[in-house]
């Protein structure tokens, strides 16, 4: 059976809670052997735990990983001891990363000087963290990639991580990937119109490339279009995004077959989390 990490979920979410245990078995039995729990609130961090701790207690699920932060979009919602909160966590936990944390300008109201400067500094405060702790990031970054760039290079961060649900063009993948960072795919690589996300990841090394589903959001084109499939996004969609991966990547041109591509795959998110020696 094919190994698959999923790099990017909000399986703690209360879209879960009514059958969380078989959606993980589901997901196991599709291949997926490791899931990341995505923090995006300070008001989620108990359930963020309270999560990871439930699939750890279960056996034939994929293996869990912590990855708290304060993210952009919510930034109104955020309020300075939340950093604390955040720092405490990291000091008290296991994580992997931080995350999701960036900056995001793709609606009207976030297009404001005050919550642009506002984004920032929440991102440079959590990129600060993530160097104390020496944990990758999980960027968050929505119309926003050029100041997301200066901003890391400005703080010459080191530790890599993932550009999640990557939706900038190929120069800015490139950009993203000289600086250490894995290319995020999701469902939307399913999707025939995605042309943009199609030359991106064509552009990019494999070595380069990770698979998230972020379910509940991002679902797969197939389980949108079909009465067949999974309707709704879970972690078990993940071999629908290799597939549409594989797809755009045209497997026949690379020398490379399906099984390959998903054992690079689970090697470059073990090599971008830190987890290759654990």
């Amino acid at each position: 059976m094919i190994q698959l990490f999923d790099t990017h979920t909000h399986f703690d979410v209360e879209d879960f809670d009514a059958d969380r245990q078989q959606l993980a078995e589901q997901a196991y039995q599709s291949g997926v052997q490791a899931l990341i729990l995505i923090g995006f609130l300070q008001n989620r961090f108990a359930d963020l735990l309270t999560t990871h701790q439930f699939l750890g207690q279960l056996s034939d699920v994929p293996k869990s990983y912590l990855a708290p932060g304060l993210h952009p979009y919510y930034i109104k919602q955020h309020q300075r001891q939340h950093l604390d909160d955040l720092e405490n966590f990291l000091k008290q936990h296991h994580c992997v990363a931080v995350g999701e944390i960036g900056l995001d300008s793709f609606e009207k109201r976030h297009k404001t000087d005050e919550i642009k400067q506002l984004q920032a500094e929440y991102f440079s405060a959590q990129l600060d963290l993530a160097t104390q702790f020496e944990k990758p990031v999980l960027l968050h970054i929505r119309k926003s990639h050029g100041d997301a760039l200066k901003i890391l290079k400005r703080h010459h961060f080191k530790h890599g991580g993932i550009a999640h649900a990557f939706s900038g063009g190929v120069e800015e993948a490139k950009a993203f990937v000289k600086l250490g960072f894995k290319i995020g795919v999701t469902g939307q690589i399913t999707n025939p119109n995605a042309k943009r996300l199609q030359d991106v990841v064509r552009s990019v090394a494999v070595e380069d490339l990770v698979l998230e589903t972020d379910c509940p959001d991002m679902t797969p084109l197939c389980c949108q279009l079909s009465t067949e499939r999974r309707t709704r996004n879970t972690p078990a969609n993940l071999p629908y995004v290799l597939d549409g991966l594989a797809e755009a990547l045209g497997l026949d041109q690379l020398k490379m077959d399906k099984s390959k591509l998903a054992t690079q795959l689970w090697q470059n998110s073990l090599d971008c989390l830190h987890l290759s020696k654990n």
